[in-house]
């Protein structure tokens, strides 16, 4: 992946809830210099209700909210800019769709301990995803395979650092 930075390649920054998706992904955008999507801003006013009210998302709630995120990827890849979506994408059929959209997509999974996740959900104000639900995000999560397009980070380290891995492994260069 390193050195391929332009072009049409979509990079999908993953994991669990608290591991810095949104952070990370918005900082690599800007560094690419392409669009940024918030995955968490496809979803459905049902679905963000339902996860507000403690009820983990199944398969059937996600089906849209994926065909959204599927659908960006594909248009973002049109234009041959290329970009940076923030997407949970615990399950490897969700990576798959995303890689079914014909756009050159690439993983950074930002693999975080479950008990930081719940110390970082804690400090967290103002997202509609509470800490109950937590443990439901890693029971579905299927972590990023070898065969799988991408990268594994540690996201404990701090939030530059977690950048800066990003960066290298996605272009090869630091910030």
């Amino acid at each position: 992946m390193a050195g391929q930075v332009g072009g049409a390649r979509v990079v999908i920054v993953m994991g669990p809830s608290a591991s810095g998706k949104s952070t990370v992904g918005l900082r690599l955008a800007q560094q690419l210099g392409v669009p940024f999507l918030e995955g968490d801003d496809l979803h459905s006013a049902s679905n963000r209700a339902k996860m507000a009210a403690g009820h983990a998302l199944d398969d059937d709630d996600r089906r849209r909210w994926l065909a959204a995120v599927s659908e960006w990827i594909r248009s973002t890849a049109a234009q041959g800019r290329g970009g940076v979506a923030a997407c949970s994408a615990l399950k490897r059929a969700y990576r798959d769709q995303f890689r079914r959209t014909g756009a050159t997509v690439w993983f950074v999974y930002l693999k975080l301990d479950r008990e930081v996740a719940a110390r970082r959900i804690a400090h967290r104000r103002g997202h509609f995803m509470p800490a109950k639900l937590l443990d439901s995000q890693y029971a579905a999560l299927e972590p990023l395979q070898p065969d799988e397009p991408g990268v594994v980070i540690d996201a404990s380290a701090s939030v530059a650092q977690v950048e800066a891995a990003a960066l290298r492994a996605v272009c090869g260069t630091d910030p």
